[in-house]
């Protein structure tokens, strides 16, 4: 079973506010789509966290190399995509856009073996998972009518992230982690995500040692990046001192970049994109990595129905996993497959288990955010 063919499919008019400074627009393009299809009439979907431009540009250089390789062997292929390209990638948009085609690689092997993707990935260690919310911090009575809505939707955790937290001063910080607390009461969980990968953060570890202690008074299930991302010794220094756990790493692609904070527990939780880190394939040795350094792995999902669908797989086959990032709302997530997400009562997602991702776009659907498409051949 050979590729023949590969379609970068930007998304465009529903994009979510980042968090960034200089704001934002609902047809910036964030986030691209990928269909890989083979000689057998099998396609598979992955999603790359960055925009259809920089995804185009890396699958022009890329497809050389993918062209007539095997449809049914991801690891395989996407690591040969990423050795080739060593003085061109070596991380960046090369790395995203190998990570969307391993996604879709381990979508079209599972549907070539009639098996849901996290039975490949190595077995199924629970069937369902808990999502949280993920939404941007705002003043106290937006704040609090985005909480109600998100709970109202059956989310029993809820991450709230980037400005105006740690943009004036502590008494408001504690002042809108407060509301945010008593809005949603004491049954669900709370994450607070200070958005150190902003430009020209403003804070170093004593901020963020004194924030996570009030935090800490406030349930906070954990602190996410406090830091500027490159600041590992600031993180270690922070996770030995936090009362509560410490979470970062989202930005970080390619195995090897991760492995100075696992090995020196620079973090309590490591958080992979694979969207954007190198796909499945390289979340899988970050699982095993975590597991035997007992570190947390809670895969970073501010993307797609596809990041989901991947996030749901890869979190049914590693050892230890408690929840998976669900942006919302997202008309990305919610408005592109030919089945919805469906949380049940206990604020639980049910892990797919058809073939592959177990999660299909729905074409009529995808015209509506679909940018200028680009088909390799």
């Amino acid at each position: 079973m050979k590729i023949v063919e590969i379609e970068v499919i930007p998304l465009t008019g529903a994009t979510v506010d980042g968090g960034w400074p200089q704001g934002h627009e609902p047809q910036e393009n964030l986030h691209t789509l990928v269909q890989v299809r083979t000689d057998a009439g099998l396609y598979g979907w992955g999603g790359c966290f960055t925009s259809g431009t920089l995804v185009e540009g890396a699958v022009a250089l890329l497809w050389p190399l993918l062209k007539g390789q095997s449809g049914v062997e991801p690891e395989r292929v996407s690591e040969t995509l990423r050795q080739a390209s060593f003085w061109q990638g070596r991380g960046g948009a090369v790395e995203h856009a190998i990570s969307g085609i391993d996604i879709a690689l381990w979508d079209i092997m599972g549907k070539a073996c009639c098996q849901p993707v996290s039975r490949l990935l190595g077995g199924n260690y629970r069937d369902r998972i808990k999502p949280y919310g993920s939404i941007l911090f705002d003043e106290p009575e937006p704040l609090k009518r985005m909480l109600e809505s998100v709970v109202a939707r059956g989310f029993k955790a809820i991450k709230m992230g980037w400005r105006p937290f740690g943009r004036r001063d502590r008494a408001f910080d504690e002042m809108i982690v407060r509301t945010a607390r008593e809005t949603v009461g004491d049954g669900v969980e709370l994450m607070v995500d200070a958005g150190g990968s902003e430009q020209f953060w403003p804070h170093g570890t004593n901020w963020a040692r004194e924030t996570a202690k009030m935090l800490a008074g406030f349930n906070i299930t954990w602190f996410e990046e406090p830091l500027p991302p490159d600041d590992i010794e600031g993180y270690i220094e922070l996770t030995r001192v936090s009362p509560v756990p410490i979470a970062g790493c989202e930005v970080l692609t390619r195995r090897q970049s991760f492995m100075p904070w696992i090995e020196r527990r620079a973090v309590d939780i490591l958080q992979p994109d694979c969207t954007k880190n190198g796909g499945l394939s390289e979340s899988r040795r970050l699982a095993w990595m975590c597991f035997d350094h007992n570190i947390t792995l809670v895969p970073h999902g501010w993307n797609t129905a596809m990041g989901l669908a991947a996030d749901l797989q890869f979190s049914a086959a590693i050892p230890r996993a408690r929840y998976v990032e669900y942006l919302t709302p997202c008309a990305y997530i919610d408005e592109l497959t030919t089945e919805p997400f469906t949380i049940d009562a206990d604020g639980n997602l049910m892990i797919p288990t058809q073939p592959g991702l177990g999660v299909d776009i729905d074409p009529d659907k995808l015209k509506r955010f679909a940018g200028k498409r680009t088909v390799f051949r």
